[in-house]
């Protein structure tokens, strides 16, 4: 009985201790933090769980991080993963300041693990892992840590937005079919999140905020410098977050090297690349699927953003220049594919006034001089590897040319059909005319009238049984002011009651998209 007291007495001593310390800490780690003794900052809204580890395991902490990344390895190389995600959570609540921890950890799933199985949609679960372990929870504990950002940009940009992963076409169908009821049909819909008008645009606002962790207001500042971007697709969200991470490095120069900076601004110029070769979303209503076509809008805005890195990266311009030149140069195809034939040669001038020293096609270098016209160094972008003397290669070409422009008329991409067309007609002549200047037997090298083979392309393609669907054969039928049953193939249509649509005889002919002539 006697020892009750002295019980008592202790414990009383110990919360009077304890209630001590902790006054004693605060002032402790206020002078910690003016004697820049302290590393990281401690958590804030941090889970129990987390704040446990951290302030409650000490030094142990080093220990059991040591043993799940052995365990981690170790299911990996076994190829056991679905316990991987579990272990990137406590891996990095035991080390969540380190930068470096975050990146492989989400780098380890979206790349490492995804490419273990074949099915896309299990690819796809792996991907956004990695995503959201960086964007929800990496930057919840490191908010102005830049690295974090960049790695981001680098998954939507080269993981989504490239096609060196097999399933790269079901992640931007998966992101688009996110996105869409935030940024509309179009992937431009800033108005409804930026002034929320209805129920349904304040929660689109929430979610997008809250969920997928972007500002409409910075994302529409980042539209309106680098854009028009259709932000169902990766890119522009590559450039969202190498934007953000500039803004931090701004924000924290000590902590940045230029070096990052550089490397920063290196994703957004590529990202503005890829944009540009498929940045538009073009809807197919016939067949309720879409394409990828290129961004011509923001023609102008890479240009600019590639000679700013030339600027600002004098070691490696040389680099640089080799991509900026074959952006110039696909920018002069991309617009004459589009018909587009006065800003393509624009285009043109430009490469050739600021590369004199490179020949326009690398190919063939005696039989294209620097001042090769626009028109043949456009031909020979399409045929590509097809051997200038086949025949057979050459017609393959321009069926291929045919096909896709009356597709593009179909869905209503007006300017494209009339620029396929115009490619057509262009190769049908350059081969005619090469094999003239050969002096070859045109009976017998020489290709079909070129009537003849839009003829041939537009029976299979209005063909009822193996061609497009009845809604797009009415489509062509209708804008090419072509009579008969839509139920019909082409091909039983007395010719002479067929629009001549374009013949080699003039090329030179303004092409037009509605009244071909």
């Amino acid at each position: 009985m006697k020892s009750r007291p002295k019980k008592i007495l202790l414990l009383l001593l110990v919360a009077v201790l304890l209630v001590a310390a902790g006054l004693v800490q605060k002032n402790i780690n206020r002078d910690r933090d003016a004697l820049g003794l302290t590393i990281s900052q401690p958590l804030q809204d941090a889970p129990p769980v987390l704040a446990m580890t951290t302030q409650a395991l000490g030094g142990f902490r080093g220990l059991i991080s040591n043993f799940l990344w052995m365990r981690a390895n170790d299911l990996q190389i076994n190829d056991q993963y679905f316990e991987a995600a579990q272990l990137a959570n406590w891996i990095t609540d035991l080390e969540p300041h380190y930068t470096q921890v975050w990146c492989y950890q989400g780098w380890n799933m979206a790349y490492n693990i995804s490419v273990k199985f074949t099915d896309p949609a299990d690819r796809w679960r792996w991907v956004k892992n990695g995503i959201e372990l960086l964007r929800d929870r990496g930057l919840r504990y490191n908010p102005d840590d830049m690295l974090i950002y960049r790695e981001l940009a680098w998954f939507f940009q080269h993981k989504m937005g490239a096609n060196l992963d097999d399933a790269n076409m079901y992640y931007k169908t998966q992101w688009a079919i996110e996105m869409t009821p935030f940024f509309g049909p179009r992937g431009t819909n800033f108005d409804a999140l930026i002034n929320p008008r209805t129920a349904e645009d304040r929660t689109n606002v929430f979610v997008l905020k809250d969920k997928y962790k972007i500002d409409p207001v910075f994302a529409q500042k980042v539209n309106t410098e680098w854009g028009p971007l259709d932000w169902r697709l990766p890119e522009p969200h590559a450039i969202y977050w190498g934007s953000l991470a500039l803004e931090k490095a701004k924000e924290h120069p000590d902590k940045v090297t230029h070096g990052d900076i550089i490397t920063d601004r290196r994703i957004i110029y590529q990202s503005m690349m890829q944009d540009f070769q498929h940045g538009q979303l073009i809807d197919n209503p016939f067949n309720h699927t879409a394409e990828l076509g290129p961004n011509l809008a923001i023609i102008p805005k890479v240009n600019d953003a590639y000679e700013t890195m030339m600027r600002e990266d004098p070691g490696d311009a040389h680099n640089i220049a080799i991509g900026h030149r074959n952006f110039l140069l696909d920018a002069t195809y991309y617009l004459y594919e589009a018909n587009r034939v006065d800003e393509a040669q624009k285009w043109y001038e430009q490469v050739r006034r600021q590369y004199p020293d490179k020949t326009i096609m690398q190919n063939d270098v005696n039989s294209f001089p620097k001042n090769v016209p626009l028109d043949i160094y456009c031909v020979y972008r399409v045929q590509g590897d097809v051997k200038d003397t086949s025949k057979e290669d050459t017609t393959a070409a321009i069926k291929g040319l045919l096909i896709r422009s009356y597709i593009y008329l179909a869905i209503g991409e007006d300017d494209r059909y009339a620029g396929f067309r115009l490619l057509a007609i262009k190769v049908w002549k350059n081969y005619m005319d090469k094999m003239r200047s050969y002096k070859s037997d045109l009976a017998r090298v020489g290709l079909p009238p070129f009537k003849s083979i839009d003829n041939e392309v537009l029976s299979e393609m209005l063909d009822p049984v193996n061609g497009l669907p009845y809604a797009a054969r009415l489509v062509i039928r209708t804008q090419l002011h072509l009579p008969g049953d839509p139920n019909q193939p082409y091909g039983v249509i007395s010719t002479n009651t067929v629009p001549l649509i374009g013949t080699p005889a003039s090329t030179n002919a303004p092409v037009s998209s509605r009244n071909p002539q």
